[in-house]
């Protein structure tokens, strides 16, 4: 009857290829984070996994293919937990809705700060996964905010667009005042978010409408 050998003394188990990727894909995303993607080597990666660098170069060819892989990592991760937070809910009214969803994006950055930083890096290289990201995401809260600013009699139309262009723009220059320095109040800045895009879209519809209806 057959046996099961033994590893030798000292000799590593081989992990599984998923496994093998996950903590390469992990390591990978915290020093592209960290160092860009000119300072990080294959070499550090593989030493920051475990693993050897030969097992890197299986999993993904080159560093350049590696890259690629951690951004669209990110960027799905970002998106299923982003957009997953602004289409649930429809009971919330316009002002609670925003008000998490501002908090989602602060979390997500809080659990995940090696995200932001690496999209931003893909950025500067030639990789739009940011630009892309935020046109998902816009397509999502277009939709559940549509509804939303009715109960207030708002139609924005096409302004829609360009408002949560705005809304993405501001959430992630104070998302990374939080996150680097001397961090702001997380609590006090999705404050400030909400009522300032919020307060000001109803404004601008009661006090100037004509805004909003050039660009409808």
């Amino acid at each position: 009857m057959s046996t099961l050998r033994s590893r030798g003394p000292g000799r590593p188990r081989r992990l599984p290829v998923a496994e093998q990727r996950a903590l390469v894909l992990r390591a990978a995303r915290a020093l592209f984070a960290e160092q860009g993607v000119q300072g990080a080597t294959i070499e550090h990666v593989a030493r920051r996994a475990g693993l050897t660098r030969q097992s890197v170069y299986e999993q993904f060819g080159d560093k350049a293919a590696l890259f690629r892989e951690a951004v669209a990592d990110v960027e799905e991760q970002a998106y299923r937990t982003i957009a997953a937070r602004a289409s649930g809910d429809a009971d919330l009214d316009l002002r609670s809705w925003a008000h998490r969803n501002y908090a989602t994006m602060f979390d997500f950055v809080a659990a995940h700060p090696d995200a932001l930083p690496v999209l931003q890096e893909a950025e500067r290289t030639g990789i739009p996964a940011l630009t892309r990201l935020r046109s998902r995401l816009a397509e999502v809260y277009t939709a559940a905010s549509r509804e939303r600013w009715a109960a207030h009699g708002v139609e924005p139309g096409r302004a829609d667009t360009a408002l949560v262009t705005l809304y993405f723009a501001m959430t992630e220059a104070l998302v990374d005042l939080h996150r680097t320095g001397d961090p702001a109040d997380r609590d006090a800045l999705i404050d400030l978010l909400t009522e300032f895009t919020v307060g000001g879209v109803l404004r601008l519809y009661n006090q100037a409408p004509d805004v909003l209806a050039r660009l409808r």
